[in-house]
């Protein structure tokens, strides 16, 4: 009896640890990044599922209207983005990325095959078929060059020309980054960069971070296409990244930089763009239109930022949903015409055999 109290007590220790472990996985902070690090209230959870952002460039100024999409349960979190030179802030158009999405969505087709098939006559059972893209730094050690609220948002922009006291400043201004930040961060006090320093919040007290985030407008001076993702390796979770390039010709990106292919969902040139999207791009010009999505597995294999340059062409590209319809002429299928025709040609040929052959032997018959 008392070997199996205590082989009863030792299974409910090992539960017991097995479920601290569990709990203690869900605190933890999940550096979860869209395009730089955000890092979670101290003791929640919170992770970016998907990243979509909208990039245009005109060959000196660059701006990058970016939707992040949450989950967890954090009610804050902080968000840092290094930008290549002085950055403004403002919210963006939520309107603009359910446009992006419009044009590029596939179009729809109908693929015409000639004999039946399920759910066709003769047949019975249904089938469908369906398928488917450097400023100079400030001499202080970090220097804030303005802080502003946007909405839910408290935006800082800072320069620094040391990780150490960037990450501490953060610190001390209610951002909790991690020290791994700092190493990550090297490169861009290196090259002189700048940061925007966001801390996030929901629009009520007691609510938590989740689902689509408000749009937040980055622009600054660029003579490069440039979209920052080396902070994205401190993320512990699958990202996926959608990007919508509007410049003059058709972009690509130089490397995967460590995630999958990049594919491509759209190419095309707008010709006279309207609504949110003339918001951005202006209602004079004409601009071209790429539309991309990249999955990294692995965030910690990221090795940089993208890098963006012109296509060799301006090749259109746009996917397509297939639906199969059987050919008709009509309203008729066109395989029984045809099947018919066929019939009723050999019907006749074989008709006319027999009376060639009737008429053969009448005339054999006939007494001369």
């Amino acid at each position: 009896m008392r070997n199996g109290q205590r082989r009863w007590r030792r299974a409910l220790l090992v539960a017991l640890a097995l479920v601290a472990m569990q709990l203690g996985s869900l605190v933890a902070p999940a550096y979860a990044c869209g395009c730089g690090a955000m890092v979670p209230q101290s003791g929640r959870q919170l992770s970016v599922k998907q990243e979509t952002s909208a990039v245009r460039f005109d060959g000196h100024t660059e701006q990058i209207v970016m939707r992040l999409t949450v989950d967890g349960n954090a009610p804050k979190a902080a968000w840092i983005m290094p930008v290549p030179s002085r950055a403004t802030v403002k919210l963006g158009d939520r309107h603009l990325f359910d446009q992006l999405e419009e044009l590029s969505e596939p179009v729809n087709r109908t693929r015409s095959y000639f004999w039946p098939r399920d759910g066709d006559w003769p047949f019975t059972k249904s089938r469908s078929v369906g398928d488917g893209a450097p400023n100079p730094g400030a001499k202080p050690p970090v220097e804030v060059i303005g802080r502003e609220r946007l909405g839910p948002f408290d935006v800082a922009r800072l320069t620094a020309t040391d990780p150490t006291a960037l990450r501490d400043w953060l610190t001390r201004n209610g951002f909790q980054l991690p020290p791994a930040l700092a190493t990550e961060l090297r490169p861009y006090v290196d090259q002189k960069w700048e940061y925007v320093a966001i801390r996030l919040a929901p629009d009520q007290q007691g609510q938590t971070l989740g689902g689509p985030l408000d749009p937040l407008s980055l622009t600054f001076a660029s003579d490069r296409l440039v979209y920052p993702m080396r902070l994205s390796r401190l993320a512990k979770t699958p990202q996926t990244l959608n990007l919508y390039v509007l410049a003059n010709h058709r972009m690509e990106t130089t490397s995967p930089i460590g995630g999958s292919t990049p594919q491509l969902l759209f190419a095309g040139g707008i010709a006279h763009p309207t609504g949110s999207l003339a918001d951005l791009v202006g209602r004079e010009s004409p601009v071209y239109l790429t539309a991309m999505t990249q999955f990294f597995q692995h965030p910690s294999e990221i090795t940089g930022d993208h890098e963006l340059k012109t296509s060799t062409d301006d090749t259109p590209f746009q996917r397509a949903r297939y639906t199969d319809a059987l050919m008709t002429v009509g309203g008729i299928p066109a395989w029984l015409l045809t099947v018919g025709g066929v019939l009723v040609v050999l019907g006749a040929g074989a008709g006319l055999a027999v009376r060639a052959r009737v008429r053969r032997r009448a005339t054999a018959l006939t007494p001369l």
